[in-house]
């Protein structure tokens, strides 16, 4: 299954979001500490880029971290920024190799010196790839970016009725297309604040694995899902869709 879809194939989504959820769960079923959980859950996203690159995905958005994660634990926080930063550090090599540019939503004020550091210097260096785009959401929350893009657009000095259109433009990633499926895993059915704007005609896929245990079939099985829908955009059943 994997070599049929190692070349882009027509009806797969040109843009992906995943929630990975279930990290610290997972752990704790296993009687271990929820930072081994978040481990694993970056070996499996390295695991699902690698296949949805192969796939010709163009755009994969992982929420990575949300304006609401700062409630936890301050170790379990310290634990993940640390995660993060040493992921960007080390996986530059993966990202070029495959042709990776890495890209970021969300705010970066409240994110620790040497991850903003490292996520800047990845994104410089994998700029000029022309593979797949990886959004990395650090400290992301949908309602976090449409009052950010409202801040930006009164900043510049927009005084009278703001349009979609407008909006749109102000949004952290306004090139990418709106996500035409958005996974979540971990058996959770939420979204939980990610892409509010953007996945408003997306497709929806619940998985009950938690993101550790996410293998490259489990992506593939819900490109397949995908392709089997159909989607109408608000048109009758039969009515050809326009986007």
């Amino acid at each position: 299954m994997a070599e049929a879809l190692s070349q882009p194939a027509s009806g797969l989504p040109a843009h992906i979001g995943i929630i990975m959820d279930g990290n610290g769960r997972w752990a704790e079923k296993k009687g271990l500490p929820r930072r081994r959980g978040h481990y694993e859950g970056v070996k499996a996203a390295k695991r699902v880029v690698r296949v949805a690159s192969g796939a010709g995905i163009r755009f994969l958005t992982l929420y990575t971290f949300s304006t609401e994660n700062w409630k936890r634990s301050p170790a379990e926080v310290d634990y993940l920024m640390h995660l993060i930063r040493v992921h960007l550090k080390k996986e530059v090599a993966f990202y070029q190799e495959n042709h990776i540019r890495m890209v970021h939503s969300g705010s970066l004020q409240r994110l620790p010196r040497g991850v903003a550091r490292e996520l800047a210097k990845v994104i410089s260096e994998t700029a000029d790839n022309r593979g797949m785009t990886v959004n990395m959401a650090i400290d992301y929350g949908g309602r976090d970016e449409v009052l950010r893009a409202v801040n930006r657009l009164r900043a510049g000095g927009h005084a009278g009725e703001i349009t979609e259109g407008q909006l749109r433009t102000a949004l952290d990633h306004p090139e990418f297309p709106d996500p035409d499926l958005i996974i979540r895993t971990g058996g959770e059915c939420r979204l939980s604040n990610f892409l509010l704007w953007q996945m408003a005609y997306a497709e929806l896929y619940f998985s009950p694995k938690m993101w550790p245990d996410w293998q490259e079939e489990d992506l593939l099985a819900a490109l397949e899902e995908y392709r089997s829908r159909e989607r109408r955009f608000g048109t009758s059943p039969g009515e050809k869709a326009r986007r």
